[in-house]
């Protein structure tokens, strides 16, 4: 349950942003962070969008006056957002604002395991849309898979 999430996450990101300075290594680490949480028990704070702000202002604030060391952890709220449109926790209420909306949505499993043979289907997509998307990012160029291996830069067509 990790490839639907790292690879949809990042052509999300290009074709929304279309921005040459995301490192979209940070976006596939924010986009499988909340698979973690169902090693605690169920949906938290990584499956609500309160955690993702709250990661998001705790990183501004972190990097204040390291303007390209923000710029990279950007990805990580914008991967965490992304998941939760991805594995459908915005339709479940209790989880989609927790704490605010209650804080039952802890006694439930994670999104993605409670429809777990979707998500094995949800598999076998991302793997496809990854072969798709390593063409269309044109990663079978050596220099493009170093770029994104070491500094996390995709080339987005237009």
């Amino acid at each position: 349950m990790l490839i639907w999430f790292a690879v949809l996450s990042v052509v999300l990101v290009a074709v929304v942003f279309k921005s040459p300075g995301i490192d979209y290594r940070t976006v596939v680490i924010g986009s499988i962070l909340p698979v973690g949480e169902g090693l605690l028990g169920g949906p938290g704070i990584l499956h609500s969008v309160i955690g993702a702000v709250a990661v998001l202002g705790i990183m501004i604030v972190a990097t204040r006056n390291r303007r390209l060391l923000r710029r990279r952890l950007l990805g990580i709220p914008i991967g965490m957002m992304a998941h939760l449109v991805l594995d459908g926790s915005f339709m479940i209420t209790s989880v989609f604002w927790w704490p605010l909306g209650g804080i039952e949505g802890a006694d439930q499993q994670i999104p993605e395991w409670t429809h777990l043979g979707v998500s094995l289907v949800l598999e076998l997509v991302g793997i496809g849309v990854g072969v798709w998307a390593y063409r269309w990012f044109g990663l079978d160029d050596p220099e493009k898979r170093r770029r994104f291996w070491t500094e996390g830069r995709l080339d987005v067509p237009t």
